[in-house]
Formats: structure tokens, C-alpha cells, sequence
């Protein structure tokens, strides 16, 4: 998908499921904390969730199979950071423009810390966004994908769904409200969090003592010596 079919995502209807799908994810995402949070969006001048106990951002955007924003590169390696990174990884409509979405969605979990929530957004195949897009982008669709099939990939690295529902408008038209949740709605949201690593239990290995020969007696005992 090439960066002037990419800039559909600038346009009003999708602004308008973006902000739909912030405000669906907010419940979700409030009791989020922590130091380091990623956000991997198709939209470059996407703006993440405020949440006021997650400290800094790292804002990432994906046009041309390459990374923009706060770190520049290719899409088809790993992502410059190291493993558990992030206590937040939020990949809006990222997915979709990748040309390896499992390899994205591996590299998510990578460096999403044990116990942190990653968070998937996305436009529904099932739902009349995709003749929409097909027509604005001139047949160059991005690539949508089912929530159960997604699914079944988030699975594949310890991570536990939590949440996944319909968001936004079930057509684009003109709108100026928020349409946050809707069981027709265009566009979808899923959260899962990556499971805490057991830790594993030491067997400890019993000590023989040497018996006390010197024992204290207790406070008015008397030591019987024999004559």
C-alpha cells in the first residue's frame, strides 16, 4: 500500500472511527500504569490515548514497509527494542498496511511486558467500510482481518483475550458524533494481556544440625548436677 493510498487514513471518515475507537478503549486501557507505552499506528499524525498513569510514548507509524516517527526502520525486522519494553504495545489499524502482520503481531508481544496489555484496532472485513475503501483507494485496500482470526494469533504468544468488540459507524458516512461501540460497527477492538511468568519454585535441600551442647536454661531452672 503506497503512501498516497495510505493517506485514506487522514481522511474524516476514518478520523471519526479513530476517535470512536479511543473512546471505546478508554474503559479498557484507564488502569493501564507504568513507565514505557508504544503506540504502532497507520495514521502518521495518530495522537495515543491519555492516560494519566502511563508515563512516555514511543509513536510509531507504518507507510512503504518501513517505520516512521520516534524511530526510523524497516518493517521487515524486528523492532528496535528490547524484550519487554513496553506496558502498553497499541497497534491501531497497523496490521492491516503490514505486509507480514504474524511477524508484527510477534514482535508486539516481544516487547510487551509480563502483565502488560496490548491493544488491537482495526476495520472489520465483514461490514460496509470495505467497498468504501476499495473505491477511495482505487482497488489498493488495505488488508483487513477478522477478529477471530486475529484472535487465534494473539493466543499463539502468551497472551489472554480480554475484550473484543464492534466500534464506530457500520457504513462512512458524513457524521459528526461518536459512535463508540456498535454490534455493526465498521471497525473493531481487542484486548489481551501477556501473561506473568511463573516463577519456578526451588526444592531446598534438608540440613542435618549438630545438637546444642551448650543449651541455656530457661530463667529459674535449676541445673541438676549429680554428686
Amino acid at each position: 500500500m503506497s503512501q498516497r493510498d495510505q493517506d485514506i487514513y487522514s481522511s474524516a471518515p476514518l478520523r471519526s472511527l479513530l476517535a470512536a475507537e479511543t473512546a471505546a478503549l478508554a474503559p479498557g486501557l484507564q488502569r493501564c500504569s507504568g513507565p514505557h507505552a508504544l503506540l504502532v499506528s497507520a495514521a502518521v499524525d495518530d495522537m495515543p490515548p491519555v492516560l494519566p498513569l502511563l508515563g512516555n510514548w514511543t509513536r510509531l507509524s507504518v507507510a512503504d514497509q518501513r517505520y516512521g516517527g520516534d524511530v526510523k526502520a524497516r518493517l521487515d525486522e524486528s523492532l528496535p527494542f528490547i524484550d519487554d519494553a513496553f506496558d502498553l504495545v497499541l497497534l491501531r489499524h497497523a496490521l492491516e498496511v503490514s505486509g507480514t502482520p504474524q511477524e508484527m503481531l510477534e514482535e508486539a508481544s516481544r516487547v510487551l511486558a509480563p502483565g502488560g496489555v496490548l491493544a488491537l484496532t482495526g476495520l472489520h472485513p465483514f461490514s460496509a467500510w470495505l467497498p468504501w475503501m476499495m473505491w477511495r483507494t482505487r482497488g489498493h485496500s488495505p488488508t483487513m482481518h477478522s477478529p477471530l482470526l486475529l484472535e487465534r494469533w494473539v493466543r499463539r504468544h502468551e497472551l489472554d483475550i480480554e475484550r473484543i468488540e464492534r466500534v464506530g459507524r457500520s457504513w462512512p458516512g458524513r457524521h459528526t458524533g461518536i459512535d463508540a461501540s456498535s454490534a455493526f460497527g465498521g471497525g473493531y477492538l481487542l484486548i489481551a494481556r501477556k501473561r506473568r511468568r511463573m516463577a519456578a519454585p526451588i526444592r531446598l535441600k534438608p540440613k542435618a544440625l549438630p545438637a546444642t551442647v551448650n543449651v541455656g536454661l530457661a530463667p529459674g531452672a535449676r541445673r541438676n548436677v549429680a554428686s
